[in-house]
């Protein structure tokens, strides 16, 4: 795997609003982006978060995109594929051990009652919901694990979170690589935001096709 350069990954901005476990975790994965295996890192971090992992794996991608700017579409869809794939083990993790290890997750993350909205969510919008949330700050792993438990077609399961994922790191990846460094500030501080922004769009678009139709 190449090495990238990503003396940039230094500078990370002290986030305050983290406690020190997260804040720890924050620069363990970070830190990654210093080193040879930083590509590996970012295929593993995205599998993981994708079912447990608490730290997005936005953080690293960042750091390697400002590394390489030339490899931003590489660095976004590897990001995607560890996604998808931990989405898939975070859906059999429902459908075949959610009152054990899927339980466990979510009493971890205290996300009972959200898992519980999450149901409700389902049963009104199906692959919608998916799909915002495999592109949004929402806890992807929620999802993942509830669709499993709610026996959601697997085939579109795989197709939502492909779009949903590949939009999110692609957007992210792309905007790096056109404005670089200074954007950097702005996706961490105000991503959040920009990705509600994304689904007021989304939905709305399909909407007025539905509303043309």
């Amino acid at each position: 795997m190449d090495s990238v350069d990503t003396s940039t990954a230094a500078a990370a901005p002290q986030l305050s609003w983290w406690r020190h476990p997260h804040r720890r975790l924050y620069n363990w994965v970070l830190h990654w982006a210093e080193t040879p295996y930083g590509a590996v890192a970012l295929f593993a971090l995205s599998f993981a978060e994708s079912s447990f992992f608490p730290i997005p794996p936005d953080v690293l991608l960042i750091a390697l995109v400002l590394g390489a700017r030339q490899r931003w579409l590489k660095f976004a869809l590897l990001c995607t594929a560890g996604s998808v794939v931990g989405g898939i083990a975070g859906y059999g993790i429902g459908a075949a051990l959610m009152e054990t290890v899927g339980n466990w997750i979510i009493h971890t993350y205290h996300a009972e009652a959200y898992y519980e909205k999450v149901h409700k969510l389902y049963s009104q919008y199906d692959y919608w919901v998916v799909l915002v949330a495999a592109f949004t700050p929402i806890p992807y792993k929620v999802f993942t694990i509830a669709s499993g438990a709610m026996d959601m077609s697997l085939p579109g399961f795989i197709i939502v979170s492909f779009f949903g994922r590949g939009a999110r790191f692609i957007a992210v990846a792309g905007l790096l690589r056109i404005f670089g460094r200074p954007l950097r500030a702005f996706i961490e501080r105000y991503f959040d935001l920009l990705a509600l922004l994304f689904v007021v769009l989304l939905i709305g678009g399909f909407a007025i096709i539905k509303w043309v139709s």
